[in-house]
């Protein structure tokens, strides 16, 4: 969708016909239009003739050279020498030198049409790559202006100039007319757009960016990731789920934060089976990494999923690795949920060994072990250990009590 001023005044005219005067008739020309191409005064035209064919020649060092020793007599010669050796500057990748000279030739504002507007255009990428994102701005918009020409790749740079200076509701402004102008969705407008809004925190406007972006671009992983995200962002969990979901049904979620994520949001949103089954595939796999904190991740989907055994199984993964007491006492008291009594014991043994802060919760667990597997002498003395320990006091005494008659009814010396 460039611009078509001039078209659109040559149908109007044809439209409007006789009702128009004949001096308002006049088409008015772009100002590329208007630039007359001149020549170099003979006296420069030998230097730039001799530089020229020295740079065809692969001499630019020579071509420079040649330059640099022309007397230039006039505005125009100047500039025209001076766009010559910003060219050659740049192409030798010396952008300040370069810089220097092509703001001469632009200031001057004498060289012909599309030297002018080469030059300003040159000028302006030359300044946003040197990071002088402040002044390559100006610059692009004078080159609109100054050929009629408004295209979305100008815009994109324009809002890479904005971006850096951190001034978002510009950059959504020009990425906007990018996008208007785009023959084809431009991926990189849209991220323009919706790295303003995220920066704007402005999250739910993000959404909808990248609710545009998915469809358009669908093969692109990150998006459909970042939309997942966005969704938490904005505690959407319904659709970040799905999104997620989606995304994994597809093959899009590689790393072991986003399958992680995944089965967080499952087990959260009541599927924490399948939650398990999810980040065990890709712990097995070698995607998500064997140690404590992913075995106590595991344990803790399988223990909200009521799959007892395989919770007891990663709590004592995790515990073994260094020895950890209130780990152990979390397989412990799983075992004992699952009536595994008998396993229980000794796990909950090395939950004491292993120390604990409260070691009256492992040897109330070891009570109540013991006491169904009617062992009640252990169970007696394991109770009253309990009850040295502020945090299970209370209740180890009120089993001491049951303990006791249980031993008396089955003739038990305790």
């Amino acid at each position: 969708m460039q611009k078509v001023t001039k078209i659109a005044s040559v149908l109007m005219l044809s439209l409007c016909g006789s009702i128009v005067a004949p001096a308002a008739m006049a088409v008015e020309k772009c100002p590329i239009d208007k630039r007359q191409s001149k020549a170099v005064g003979a006296t420069a035209a030998k230097k730039v003739q001799s530089s020229f064919e020295s740079y065809t020649e692969g001499n630019i060092d020579e071509a420079i050279a040649t330059l640099l020793e022309t007397n230039a007599r006039n505005d125009f010669d100047k500039a025209y020498i001076a766009r010559m050796l910003g060219n050659f500057y740049a192409e030798k990748g010396q952008m300040k030198t370069a810089i220097k000279y092509l703001e001469t030739a632009v200031v001057a504002d004498v060289l012909g049409g599309t030297d002018h507007a080469a030059t300003l255009r040159l000028y302006a990428d030359l300044l946003l790559q040197e990071k002088m994102f402040k002044e390559a701005i100006p610059y692009y918009y004078k080159w609109m202006e100054f050929t009629c020409k408004s295209e979305s790749q100008i815009y994109r740079r324009i809002g890479i100039a904005y971006s850096e200076l951190k001034q978002w509701d510009k950059v959504l402004e020009v990425a906007d007319k990018g996008i208007e102008l785009s023959d084809k969705p431009d991926k990189g407008l849209y991220q323009m757009k919706l790295t303003a809004y995220f920066n704007k925190k402005d999250y739910k406007q993000a959404v909808k960016i990248l609710e545009v972006m998915v469809p358009l671009f669908q093969d692109d992983k990150r998006l459909w990731v970042q939309l997942a995200q966005f969704y938490l962002m904005t505690e959407d969990y319904d659709r970040s789920l799905a999104t997620y979901d989606l995304a994994y049904k597809n093959g899009f979620l590689e790393t072991e934060g986003n399958i992680t994520r995944l089965s967080q949001l499952l087990s959260q949103q009541g599927a924490p089976y399948q939650a398990a089954k999810i980040f065990e595939k890709h712990m097995k796999s070698g995607l998500i990494e064997e140690n404590k904190k992913s075995y106590n991740q595991l344990a803790g989907f399988y223990h909200n999923a009521k799959n007892l055994k395989e919770a007891a199984l990663y709590y004592g993964k995790s515990a073994a690795l260094d020895n950890d007491g209130e780990t152990y006492l979390k397989q412990g008291r799983i075992l004992v949920l699952d009536q595994k009594h008998r396993e229980a014991i000794p796990v909950l043994k090395k939950a004491l060994d292993s120390g604990l802060e409260h070691p009256g919760e492992a040897q109330f667990e070891l009570a109540l072990a013991y006491l169904t597997l009617k062992q009640y002498k252990p169970a007696y003395q394991r109770a009253q250990l309990a009850a040295k320990d502020n945090k299970t006091k209370r209740t180890a005494n009120s089993y001491i009590s049951y303990i006791k008659e249980k031993a008396r009814i089955h003739n038990v010396a305790l």
